[in-house]
């Protein structure tokens, strides 16, 4: 972070969790993808119970459990089993087919090639997209932003046409006000607005910084926000609409079929799906809306952390398009790689704890350290807006539960690797600034770098003008110096113990006659060590 290099942690631990994310994304992905290739057929795989792979639990609506033999002869093998509960044909596709999901995490077996196949696909078209960089990635975006919303508007008039739509609406519009009492609820409601919007993860940053210098960012920073919850809002009713129609299809209200997570997504929805006339046709929609949405969140999040890397890693990079072209194809190489163990059998269950390790405390640690570097700390605004994270924070912790993925609950083992994962971000941002005091001159810690600005010559004006920023060139310079009322910065770093003219903060010009000393450890470099005097032009 060019802008305070004691929080050049900060920076580097909004890369790794946009890492993070990103690695747990395209899996999400290959789900969707899965799901796209098997629907493209005349019947959608998960409707009926008479496949390999469904249990004795399994009912699809055909199964008369009144009977002896509900399967009227064709599983002998189930008669004699007695049943605690029963599971949808799509929840045993999803679990049994799909991710051929183990007893769990102690248990991952091997790698499940066919998702495998799913997320080496996912990465190697990111890595196509993002070939050129933000060239490619803008070009992509305006089809990945905007092709979502007519597959919406396709899903939602569907849905409205259904029997019982009026009772999911009716759920999703009506608020449960004493879920207000939990802190889960707010964290949550935060979680899905970092994710949506991109905040403490440095994509907003990233993807700004290649806007025109003179572009205007109020303006934007007030139309996404509210571009994104109406979309939201919006993509509500298309959900909703189809789980009251499946509350209306079991006879049972809609908070009974109402599930979060991966279960909203691959179980709820498609068993909905299934029961429409022509779903193959609504499957192949509804999943390539989800994989165009997962596409353009995850080019983005990708896009960050190389730009980030890229930054940081300057002229080597840099230096030719096929070095920097071979460093894009690493990251995704790289990306795949660490995905593989989401992956596995047990896949689902190291997917989960990530998306909650990430998704959760670590969101909120960060989020009121970026807010003080943006804002000034000493406005009651920021004051209040970090008064409420800590408070969340607080009342997470005090209701912390252990985590768990439908009845599984995760070891100690499994807890404790989450928040390793939690700790692994936030630890670089104390361990830069002990770096920094150790081996370099901590009198630059709270100051930006020399070359922290505008790219662009023509744009280094005011407040970016090579006046001002041309004191920070001294490697030991440690902070604006001031006498007599006025800020001086020194135009000349390599003349020592001379008069000089410096150009305050504040006209009008002052002539100011400064001491300097020299430090071999600096390349004999000169730097200001005080104000002898100062005049009044």
């Amino acid at each position: 972070m060019k802008y305070i290099i004691a929080l050049s942690g900060l920076g580097l631990a909004m890369i790794i969790v946009s890492a993070l994310v990103a690695i747990y994304y395209a899996v999400i992905i290959a789900y969707c993808l899965y799901f796209l290739v098997a629907s493209m057929q005349s019947e959608v795989p998960w409707k009926y119970c008479d496949n390999n792979w469904n249990t004795c639990d399994c009912r699809d609506g055909n199964q008369n459990d009144s009977l002896i033999d509900p399967w009227n002869g064709t599983r002998p093998e189930c008669l004699n089993m007695t049943y605690t509960h029963t599971k949808s044909a799509s929840d045993e596709y999803f679990n049994h087919k799909v991710l051929e999901k183990t007893s769990g995490m102690d248990d991952m077996q091997g790698v499940k090639w066919t998702l495998t196949l799913c997320n080496l696909f996912v990465w190697l078209l990111t890595f196509i997209v993002l070939s050129r960089g933000i060239k490619s990635l803008g070009k992509v975006v305006y089809f990945s932003a905007t092709f979502p919303y007519i597959l919406l508007t396709a899903l939602l008039i569907r849905g409205l046409l259904l029997e019982g739509h009026m009772e999911g609406i009716t759920f999703y519009l009506t608020p449960d006000w004493s879920k207000l009492t939990e802190a889960s609820v707010w964290s949550d409601a935060a979680v899905q607005i970092f994710y949506s919007l991109g905040t403490c993860q440095g994509g907003l940053i990233a993807m700004a910084s290649y806007n025109q210098f003179k572009n205007n960012t109020l303006r934007d920073s007030l139309l996404i926000p509210v571009i994104n919850c109406l979309t939201s809002f919006y993509a509500g009713f298309v959900i909703f609409s189809v789980l009251g129609f499946m509350a209306h299809k079991k006879n049972t209200s809609v908070d009974q079929v109402v599930d979060e997570g991966p279960g909203l997504a691959f179980v709820v929805y498609p068993e909905a799906l299934a029961q429409m006339p022509i779903s193959p046709l609504w499957a192949v929609l509804f999943f390539i809306m989800m994989m165009t949405l997962g596409f353009s969140s995850l080019f983005s999040i990708t896009e960050t952390v190389i730009t980030g890397l890229v930054d940081q890693m300057g002229d080597f990079v840099q230096e030719s398009s096929r070095r920097l072209y071979i460093f894009r194809f690493c990251i995704c190489a790289l990306f795949f790689l660490l995905g593989l163990p989401m992956t596995t059998k047990g896949g689902m269950y190291m997917l989960n704890l990530l998306d909650k390790s990430v998704g959760g405390f670590l969101c909120w640690q960060r989020k009121p350290k970026e807010h003080n570097v943006i804002n000034d700390d000493e406005s009651s605004g920021s004051f209040d807006a970090n008064s409420s994270d800590k408070v969340v924070i607080v009342l997470k912790a005090l209701q912390w539960k252990p985590y768990t993925l439908d009845d599984y609950v995760y070891p100690d083992w499994a807890t404790a690797l989450s928040w390793l994962i939690v700790a692994f971000p936030i630890v670089f941002i104390p361990a830069w600034i002990l770096y920094y005091c150790a081996c370099r001159d901590k009198r630059n810690l709270c100051h930006p770098k020399a070359n922290w600005g505008p790219a662009f010559e023509e744009n280094r004006t005011g407040l970016y003008s090579k006046d001002l920023t041309s004191f920070y060139q001294s490697p030991v310079a440690s902070t604006v110096l001031e006498k007599d009322g006025y800020q001086f910065i020194r135009k000349d770093t390599n003349e020592v113990n001379k008069t000089h003219i410096y150009q305050p903060y504040s006209e009008p010009p002052v002539m100011a006659t400064f001491e300097s000393r020299t430090d071999s450890s600096y390349d004999n470099k000169s730097y200001i060590h005080d104000v002898v005097e100062s005049t009044k032009l």
